[in-house]
């Protein structure tokens, strides 16, 4: 929760409906399939081993649906039991493994500015993140500098521009292939010049070039340590749901590169692999922040672990 947003009842229960359509696409993979499992005469060893089978075939990944499958066979399921039944189960353990991820994001302690860093690979849906994020500050009375410091990308220099405008935020940026560093430092001393509340830096995320990429991110913070010595304050790893298993091996490069202190999940709106956040609960102890269900700015929600848990499996 960041500055006192989505915590009224009304916006918890749209929040609610909004996450059950965006994850539509992956409950409904995961549930005819963990259906015909439960309406088997019983839960025995070969209906386990197809239940677990089911849960890969979701994206949580193999640890995850072990932990799962041989977690319900345990509480002796048989056809008696009512689907709803069978879902409200699976949601419990699915939540179990969610549930210690669960991460707040509180920007409002702390010296001024909070200086956050948003990394990511190109694609994932990091400008638009960031874009979110600001909208959603300024609009709860936050003071927000955005620093465009992807110049490897003219597309993203626009489209955070257009945000900042959108949001109301102060905006730095300049030509495509300048120095991002640079870039980094004015956001920081913009920010700190105008008592702004929080800096949000994007960066470039070409992977493939890692000790590139490493380089100019271990600049970045060197750079922003001149003005604050304790800059980032906060290091974002942003995800594509779509892009299912590989988004695991997105977060062990990206942490042999530099510290990440919470994830975001875009895009589980277009994918039916939004059990891939399961999969990252269970391998990586690194707290997950938001969400994202939609195109619009509510869309990118707090991440619960229950709402989650429960929507996945089609529960409202």
């Amino acid at each position: 929760m960041i500055w006192g947003l989505f915590d009224k009842k009304n916006e918890r229960a749209a929040e609610s409906k909004g996450l059950l359509d965006g994850l539509r696409k992956s409950s409904a993979k995961l549930a005819d399939s963990v259906t015909s499992v439960f309406t088997k005469e019983k839960l025995d060893a070969h209906a386990i081993a197809e239940l677990e089978e089911a849960l890969i075939a979701s994206d949580m990944g193999a640890g995850a649906a072990a932990r799962i499958a041989h977690a319900l066979a345990d509480r002796r399921f048989s056809k008696e039991n009512s689907d709803a039944e069978a879902r409200e189960a699976l949601a419990d353990e699915v939540a179990r493994i969610l549930k210690p991820r669960e991460g707040t994001l509180d920007l409002t302690i702390g010296a001024r500015p909070r200086v956050v860093l948003v990394i990511g690979v190109n694609g994932s849906g990091k400008t638009t993140t960031i874009g979110k994020l600001a909208k959603n500050l300024t609009d709860a009375g936050a003071k927000v500098v955005i620093g465009a410091a992807d110049t490897f990308r003219a597309a993203a220099i626009e489209q955070l521009a257009a945000w900042a405008k959108r949001s109301g935020a102060s905006f730095v940026s300049s030509t495509q292939g300048a120095d991002a560093a640079g870039v980094a430092y004015e956001s920081v001393a913009r920010a700190k010049a105008e008592g702004a509340d929080v800096a949000l830096i994007d960066t470039a995320g070409r992977l493939q070039n890692k000790s590139e990429l490493m380089a100019e991110l271990a600049k970045i913070v060197r750079v922003m340590r001149k003005i604050d010595e304790d800059a980032p304050h906060e290091t974002l790893l942003v995800l594509d749901a779509t892009v299912g298993q590989n988004a695991l091996s997105q977060v062990e490069s990206f942490r042999s590169v530099t510290e990440i202190t919470g994830l975001v999940m875009t895009k589980l709106d277009g994918t039916a692999k939004g059990g891939v956040l399961v999969a990252l609960a269970q391998r990586h102890a690194i707290p997950i922040h938001f969400i994202g269900v939609g195109e619009k700015v509510e869309d990118l929600q707090p991440f619960d672990a229950a709402h989650f848990s429960r929507a996945l499996v089609g529960l409202s």
